[in-house]
Parts: C-alpha cells; sequence; structure tokens
C-alpha cells in the first residue's frame, strides 16, 4: 500500500535522529509491541471496509485515506517484515517494503491529527480487531522516533518537567486558594492523611474551574477526608496520548502512590476520559498486580452518592440529550451510570440517533483537541455531532468529560451555534437539595 494520499499537514519532528535511525527506532518499537493479540488483530485483518464507516473522520470527508486499518500500515509492515511467521522470507525477498521516512511522516497524520482512538472502528470490526489499541501502539513507536505533533511534544516536555501539563506541583497550593476565593469553597491541599485523593485535569485549574470547585462543594457537603496534593494531582496524562510509555508510568505512579503514601482508599478521578483510560484501565501494568487503592471516575462517584440517599438533588423537569466520551462509555464501560443521574435529575433524556456505545467521539480525543493543525478536519467532525444534536429538539446538551467539553465548546464557536455542552458534574452541584 502506498503513502497515505491528499493533502496533508507540516509534518514535526523532534530530536536530532538522522532519517535512517528514525524508521529503526520506529521499525524496533513497532516490533516489540507484537505480542500475541497484536499478531493476531494484525493477521485478522479481511479488508472488510467496515471500519470506515464507524470512523467519524471517514464519515465526515470521505476520503479513503481516513479508514481505520488503513491508519496502521506501517505498523502492519514492521509485523510481516520483522516479526511475522514468514518474516526472514518476507525481508530476504523484499516482500514487503520497509517503510520510509517520507511514509512515516505522513502517517504521522493519520495516527495523530485524525484519530482519537475511541474504538467506535472496534466495535464494529466482524474480526474483533482492536483497532483503537493497535493505533495507541504505533504511537509508541512514533514516539521513540520523534514524530509526534509538535504541540503534544511541548506538552510532554511539561509533564517531564513539572508532573502535569499544566502547572508546577509547587504552584498547586496557589492556584487553589484562588479557585477556593472565587468560588467560595474550601479546597484542601497537602493533607498529610485522607480518604480520597482528588485529582483533576488541566482545564478544571484553568478554564473550568467550577467543576473543581463543584467537585469540592460534594465532598464537603457529604463531610468526605478529602484532599488534593502537589505530588500526584494531574490526571489527563499526556503520555498516554502520545506515545510516550515513560512518561505514562511515571505520571501514573505519581498518583497512586501520592494515594497511598496519605492512605487513601478512594483515588478519584476528574470528568476526563483519557484519564479514566490511562488510570482505572492501564495502571495496573506497571505494577503488575492488584491496584492498591480504587480508581473511580467522577461519573461513578456521583451514581453512587445519589443511589445510596447520601445526597439528594433537585428534579430540573427538561429535556436532555447527552454525550457519551468515548473512553468512559465505549472504553469504559460506564453508559448506564450517566444515565441514572441523569434521571434523579429529573431529564427527560433524548437520546442522539448514534449513543451508548455506537455513540461518535467529539472529535478531540487523544491529544487532537491538544494538536492545533487538527482543527479544521476536528470542525467537520463537529458538523456530524452538531447535526444530532440539533436533531434531538432537547433544552440541554450534557456530557461527563471535560476534554469533549473543550472540543465540543471550540466547534460551537467555529460554527457559530449557541448550545454549549454541560456538564453533569456541575449540573449536580448546582441543583443539589437542602
Amino acid at each position: 500500500m502506498s503513502a497515505a494520499s491528499g493533502p496533508t499537514p507540516g509534518f514535526d519532528r523532534q530530536g536530532e535522529l538522522g532519517d535512517e535511525a528514525r524508521v529503526d527506532a520506529a521499525m524496533k518499537s513497532f516490533v516489540r509491541e507484537f505480542g500475541v493479540t497484536a499478531a493476531l488483530h494484525v493477521e485478522s485483518c479481511v479488508r472488510c471496509g467496515q471500519c470506515a464507516e464507524a470512523c467519524h473522520f471517514y464519515r465526515a470527508t470521505g476520503d479513503a485515506k481516513y479508514t481505520p486499518i488503513r491508519k496502521l500500515e506501517p505498523f502492519r509492515r514492521a509485523y510481516f517484515r520483522e516479526a511475522g511467521p514468514f518474516a526472514p522470507i518476507v525481508r530476504a525477498l523484499n516482500l514487503v517494503r520497509k517503510p520510509t521516512i517520507g511514509e512515516l511522516e505522513q502517517w504521522q497524520e493519520l495516527l495523530f491529527d485524525s484519530c482519537t482512538m475511541c474504538g467506535r472502528c472496534t466495535l464494529v470490526c466482524p474480526m474483533g480487531i482492536d483497532i483503537a489499541e493497535l493505533v495507541k501502539e504505533a504511537r509508541h513507536g512514533m514516539f521513540k522516533a520523534g514524530l509526534v505533533p509538535e504541540r503534544l511534544a511541548l506538552m510532554d516536555r511539561a509533564a517531564r518537567q513539572w508532573g502535569s501539563t499544566a502547572t508546577p506541583g509547587e504552584d498547586l497550593p496557589d492556584i487553589l486558594a484562588e479557585v477556593s476565593a472565587e468560588h467560595g469553597v474550601p479546597i484542601p491541599c497537602d493533607l498529610p492523611s485522607a480518604d480520597i485523593l482528588v485529582t483533576a485535569a488541566p482545564a478544571e485549574l484553568d478554564a473550568h474551574t467550577k467543576s473543581l470547585a463543584d467537585a469540592a462543594r460534594i465532598l464537603n457537603r457529604i463531610g468526605a477526608r478529602w484532599t488534593m496534593h502537589r505530588e500526584g494531582f494531574d490526571a489527563s496524562n499526556i503520555g498516554f496520548n502520545n506515545g510516550d510509555l515513560a512518561l505514562q508510568e511515571r505520571l501514573t505512579r505519581a498518583l497512586i502512590d501520592t494515594a497511598v503514601k496519605i492512605g487513601a482508599k478512594t483515588l478519584l478521578l476528574p470528568e476526563c476520559g483519557h484519564a479514566y483510560g490511562a488510570a482505572r484501565w492501564e495502571a495496573a501494568r506497571w505494577y503488575g498486580d492488584a491496584l492498591p487503592v480504587r480508581i473511580i471516575h467522577m461519573t461513578e462517584f456521583l451514581d453512587e452518592l445519589i443511589s445510596s440517599g447520601r445526597i439528594r438533588v433537585n428534579r430540573i423537569g427538561a429535556t436532555a440529550t447527552f454525550h457519551d466520551p468515548c473512553q468512559i462509555v465505549r472504553r469504559g464501560g460506564l453508559e448506564a451510570a450517566a444515565r441514572r443521574v441523569l434521571a434523579a435529575l429529573g431529564f427527560e433524556l433524548i437520546e442522539l440517533q448514534d449513543h451508548g456505545l455506537t455513540g461518535y467521539c467529539c472529535g478531540g480525543g487523544g491529544g487532537v483537541v491538544s494538536n492545533q493543525r487538527a482543527a479544521p478536519l476536528r470542525y467537520k467532525v463537529f458538523d456530524l455531532k452538531k447535526g444530532q444534536v440539533e436533531a434531538t429538539g432537547a433544552e440541554h446538551f450534557v456530557t461527563s468529560c471535560g476534554q469533549c467539553r473543550i472540543t465540543l465548546e471550540a466547534g460551537a464557536r467555529n460554527a457559530g451555534w449557541d448550545k454549549s455542552p454541560e456538564s453533569l458534574l456541575e449540573l449536580v452541584a448546582d441543583n443539589l437539595a437542602d
């Protein structure tokens, strides 16, 4: 298969590696990923094309280069040349070409700009190929080759220096003091002992501080022993999105080790999809055993508080539709929890045409929302979601992921659309019953 077709953006490089060294670094990383599962997936594709129709980037553009399985072409070549059962023959006869640096650069767009790792393609694949997982593994090779979009690479460097893409940990107490003063709610920081370690996404320390304050308001209402902590507070994990495994492990361990240090039994994640994927589902790989703390998403937490009667909420009595965050619902299993919270708030839920496990991505996951050069493509994807929301006629448009909110807010501004997505957490906090 030839390199990705059509016009492509400028490509970014990091480091001083020569072209051949970059290709070799990518190939070696690709090969390291080929355990039994990855090999089975690569061998199983029958080229049926069903993944294309499932992909929001393909649906929004009609361009065949955005077919999900096509995004894995360099990864597939590495398998057949270096790791497949006939690899020595394939190499000797050059039956499968080694990717060139030009091809890897062009595939940077397909792996980072036009894939959110949302898993909708995985859901429809008749062979059960986890394309989203393979894209994540392919990103590991691109990171090793220094072929990551520069905006994401800058965030990676910040996280390596600070432990967060938002701020150095030493500045956290001052930031929380400002949020506390602005919203009139106590936010404990660096307590030596607590039952719950609360984490945040970068937006909650900037554009979405109300979400952080509302989480504090609810925790204080139930009398929880909780804290945030400068040694482990940013759950977003840019390493997970960039393919930087060493950073992913370091950021994950910072959260869990901090929770253990203060004696916390629960690590509470913010309204952030990739935070949930990185901490809830991948943390155990770094520990090799059962995790020492319970990791729970904010949506689960709200559902449990309402279901147990620990908090009561006023009924809003309006219509709403809900955007299902991919990492929380399709790849995280929390479809029912959000809907129970919406029901408790008295919403009449009008589902999107594609919802729950089959819902379309916001278009910004997997680091795409932070990759500025991908904005034009992201806005095309937004039109798909916008059309489905408008078709419901619902009064409220709700989601439970801050990254989805940022993506959808940007899309709405670009389209001149006046319907802003609302946070499930903020709706609960705004309607706490006395």
